[in-house]
């Protein structure tokens, strides 16, 4: 996607010349982010974040190359480099079962969508306290909002799923997180920050 702006440039000058790649590394390294997240997947998030523009240093990485068994959600404060979140999520029924393999930005496809995403308002729906959430990626993630996709907690999201059917249950393309966590998650990135979202699609 084309950038909106030069955040590594505008806000953070001593970066300017050398540009975001010595500010993701200083992050993934002050952060002890090795063996956590996949280096490249955190790459390609901290470049579309350097240059978009937000609200809060704050940024949440979804790793949907990983099985739904594994903690796949990881928030990272960029300010003061640290891992704040590490924690699993769901993915769309229509995107997979372990493995999330199909992505859609189409209504009623029940899919997850891939992509840079940047934080909006709270409110309490059908699946309690949910954030909602707008696609920046033009045809990739853009419904997003149109497609009721939000962050919010579902009891299907939780360590106990996968002891029963080895994966997590899944949601209706939502990033659904585990109950005891997702209040103070949603409090922690609500209001402007960014999310990318990363997979890889095997359907053709």
């Amino acid at each position: 996607m084309m950038p909106v702006t030069s955040h590594a440039e505008s806000n953070n000058s001593q970066y300017q010349y050398t540009g975001y790649k010595a500010w993701a590394y200083y992050t993934y390294a002050k952060a002890n982010l090795n063996n956590i997240v996949n280096k490249e997947v955190f790459m390609r998030a901290f470049e579309e974040y350097s240059y978009l523009d937000k609200e809060k240093e704050v940024l949440t990485i979804i790793d949907y190359s990983k099985p739904s068994s594994s903690k796949r959600f990881y928030v990272i404060d960029v300010k003061n480099p640290k891992l704040l979140y590490n924690t699993y999520v769901s993915h769309g029924i229509g995107s997979g079962k372990l493995y999330a393999t199909e992505f859609s930005n189409n209504i009623n496809s029940l899919q997850t969508s891939l992509g840079s995403f940047i934080t909006a308002e709270t409110y309490y729906g059908a699946n309690g306290y949910s954030l909602k959430i707008d696609g920046l990626d033009k045809g990739i993630n853009d419904n997003a909002r149109k497609r009721y996709i939000v962050v919010h907690g579902a009891p299907y999201s939780k360590h106990q799923a996968i002891e029963a059917t080895g994966m997590l249950g899944r949601s209706e393309g939502c990033p659904a997180l585990p109950s005891n966590l997702s209040k103070e998650i949603i409090n922690t990135i609500k209001g402007g920050s960014i999310i990318y979202s990363y997979g890889i699609k095997f359907s053709s």
